[in-house]
């Protein structure tokens, strides 16, 4: 049964940069892997998704020219380097495993494992 653990959240200034980590564990870690993030009262957001090999997939709103998502196999770790943080980047940040090795989907239906979140708060 795979096992996500993500680490890196905090408060940071706005502007500011914070790397998001995701330890895997389970026969799942060679699958696409995601990081999503939820706001309170909002909907689940996908923010961005690796494949096995490295391709990858951004939300073009909201990531896409100041997040970027990186894995490291043979650490089993994924990673979500985030920079020019907006206070509207404030929410739970989710690590997920999908069920495919090449799918980039954009959806919390295409990932079947969950890691337990980890805040990150950019102050207004």
């Amino acid at each position: 049964q795979v096992q996500l653990v993500e680490s890196g959240g905090g408060l940071v200034q706005p502007g500011g940069s914070l790397r998001l980590s995701c330890a895997a564990s389970g026969p799942t870690i060679s699958n696409v892997m995601a990081w999503f993030r939820q706001a309170p009262e909002k909907a689940r957001e996908f923010v961005a998704a690796i494949s096995r090999i490295g391709e990858s997939e951004y939300n073009a709103h909201s990531a896409k020219g100041r997040f970027t998502i990186s894995r490291d196999n043979a650490k089993n770790t994924v990673y979500l380097q985030m920079t020019s943080l907006k206070p509207e980047d404030t929410a739970v940040y989710y690590c997920a495993a999908g069920l495919s090795s090449w799918y980039l989907g954009a959806s919390p239906d295409d990932y079947i494992a969950w890691g337990q979140g980890t805040q990150v708060t950019v102050p207004s």
